[in-house]
């Protein structure tokens, strides 16, 4: 009997966390400030409004399953893009064709309270990442242009630094370029950026750049920063991670820290495991790229192909967690959140899937103890605290 009891009792506590996970997952606002879709689309002639599962981390139906209410989509271009200003445009009018088409389901915003408006209506509030400052063309008009038309924060380089601002790849490779001034950082001009977005209101992200110009631009900025999709460099020492002083920095400066999923940058074993698994398919890749394909897609269909292979290289989902907690053992948890650069990455965690999957980070932190309270933070009150602290109007 006293078994029986036990039994009753623990199968009951199970549904109860259940529906608690849920409940709490539906009830907080989630933001994520990254995804690629806008990439898939350009390069692949993805439609974000139909059914891609199994192509794709991301749709539109898939995103509001999964409990996404905010989502900045990510205008991307790699640095040997020809006019990159066209191509992010390009890029907007696509996210603006899928909006028009789903006025009930989706909606472009311009501050956080137009947000709240959307969530409110239960539809997905979207924004725009722009994601590599070249994009702008040294032109601060071009930046001007961009904000009008939904970005509300620029990443200042990709892995290609621009002649005002070095990125982390150059910064930390001995033959990488340098600024126009011949050193790391920011230039004159690159303040300039830095303050020109103080002053529209759009957030400076500072994933991607190298710690020079990470340095240079808390000393510049006026208003909290985000790491738009970066992770804990002591977990897992890659260019692409903060460092502690970096994240306390962040702290200091109110902004946040929002982690990427992609295995390589959470787990260390994994980006050697990576490297191998391409060098192994290199010819097969060489004679894609040689049809024409992008190097990227040509590296990505391998992982679609030797499935049992790639799977090995998913990062465990406890890593993504162990990364949220690092910050808030850290510097406190108002200060991380979730960008998880899902359909641009190769290798997200396991269980972490698509973004369907966004619950199984509420029901962690509910089984880690977390508060409802804490939960909203990490899920996207902390990202809104800082957009709402560059607003203008």
């Amino acid at each position: 009997m006293n078994i029986k009891i036990l039994i009753i009792g623990f199968l009951a506590s199970q549904h109860l966390m259940a529906q608690s996970y849920k409940t709490i997952h539906t009830d907080a606002i989630l933001v994520d400030t990254h995804n690629d879709f806008l990439t898939q689309t350009m390069e692949k002639n993805f439609i974000f409004d139909t059914d891609l599962k199994g192509k794709t981390h991301s749709d539109l139906n898939r995103m509001k399953q999964g409990g996404v209410d905010v989502q900045f989509f990510s205008v991307f271009s790699d640095g040997d893009q020809p006019n990159p200003y066209n191509y992010a445009n390009r890029q907007i009018d696509s996210l603006d064709a899928v909006i028009k088409r789903n006025p009930d389901k989706i909606v472009k915003v311009a501050n956080s309270n137009e947000l709240l408006k959307a969530v409110k209506q239960k539809k997905i509030a979207a924004l725009i990442g722009l994601e590599g400052g070249h994009q702008i063309e040294d032109n601060l008009t071009k930046l001007e242009t961009l904000y009008n038309r939904g970005t509300r924060y620029m990443t200042l380089t990709w892995n290609n630094s621009t002649a005002w601002a070095t990125s982390a790849s150059d910064e930390t490779n001995p033959e990488g370029a340098k600024n126009s001034e011949g050193k790391k950082g920011l230039t004159a001009f690159g303040k300039q950026v830095v303050q020109k977005m103080n002053s529209l209101g759009m957030m400076i992200d500072i994933s991607h750049v190298g710690e020079q110009t990470f340095w240079d631009v808390m000393a510049t900025t006026t208003k909290p920063v985000i790491a738009s999709h970066s992770s804990i460099y002591t977990l897992c020492p890659h260019k692409r991670n903060l460092k502690d002083d970096q994240i306390k920095a962040v702290a200091k400066n109110g902004g946040v820290v929002q982690i990427n999923f992609n295995s390589g940058f959470i787990d260390p074993t994994v980006e050697p495991r990576e490297d191998a698994f391409i060098e192994k398919y290199k010819a097969e890749i060489d004679s894609l790229v040689k049809t024409g394909m992008f190097q990227y897609h040509a590296e990505e269909s391998m992982y679609r192909k030797y499935t049992d292979e790639s799977e090995a290289l998913r990062a465990p989902f406890k890593s993504v967690i162990q990364h949220i907690e690092y910050v808030i053992n850290l510097v406190g948890v108002d200060y991380v959140g979730i960008g998880s650069d899902f359909d641009g990455i190769y290798q997200p965690p396991k269980q972490l899937d698509d973004v369907t999957d966004y619950p199984k980070i509420t029901k962690a932190l509910l089984e880690k103890g977390y508060s409802e309270k804490d939960i909203n933070k990490i899920l996207g009150g902390n990202l809104l605290r800082v957009l709402k602290a560059n607003d203008i109007n």
